[in-house]
């Protein structure tokens, strides 16, 4: 059975090619060829989902003025889909990131801690915060990346951040942007959208700014 953290319609016709429009009013849209089954859109949707979120995401923000849906508590049953999707998402940025560094890691594990983004144990093992699926989608990568540097320097040295910047080299911009929205990532309840922040990146083994300072 197939769940996707976002409602969508699908759209049937003689194209010979699936296709996912984001409406204005920021509804999903599948165009299918007639004869695809169920399954199959399912599965295609399920490979994009990332790329869905982040444009949902990146749509502009409607007036919220009389009711604001952050301020709504997540059910159960919607806190446990995004940590299921923040598992996918982790997991397959981890792996390419880790190729990319030529590092190994262990266990990867989805939490919701209240004191940090991420961190990495001397035996590889990463913790991850799922709430990072609501920042900017390059906001994750860093994170990943800050994560998997830790398997070759378990501190942050200069010769850590080198790492760093090797991977990613304007991490400094990451860094500000943390320091300037990363609570509005501890403080969302509902899923938020956020205005297109390309070009920043995030850190991992940051703390919530609102409970220590930000790293150097």
């Amino acid at each position: 059975m197939y769940q996707h953290p976002f409602s969508y319609e699908i759209i049937y016709s003689n194209r010979k090619t699936l296709a996912i429009q984001i409406t204005s009013d920021s509804r999903v849209r599948v165009r299918a060829p007639r004869q695809m089954s169920r399954a199959e859109i399912e599965s295609f949707l399920t490979e994009k989902k990332s790329w869905v979120l982040k444009h949902l995401r990146n749509m502009p923000q409607t007036d919220t003025s009389a009711s604001d849906p952050a301020s709504t508590p997540l059910s159960d049953s919607e806190r446990r889909r995004y940590i299921h999707m923040a598992r996918e998402i982790f997991t397959r940025q981890v792996r390419f990131y880790a190729d990319r560094m030529n590092v190994s890691y262990g266990r990867i594990s989805i939490r919701e801690q209240k004191t940090r983004w991420g961190s990495c144990s001397s035996a590889g093992n990463l913790n991850f915060n799922w709430r990072l699926i609501f920042a900017p989608p390059a906001v994750l990568d860093y994170v990943v990346v800050h994560e998997l540097a830790h398997r070759k320097e378990m501190n942050h040295s200069a010769a850590f951040y080198a790492i760093v910047e090797q991977v990613l080299p304007d991490y400094r911009s990451s860094q500000k942007w943390l320091r300037e929205n990363g609570h509005q990532l501890e403080n969302k309840c509902s899923f938020p959208i956020f205005p297109d922040f390309s070009g920043f990146f995030i850190s991992s083994h940051f703390r919530l700014p609102a409970r220590i300072s930000p790293v150097p």
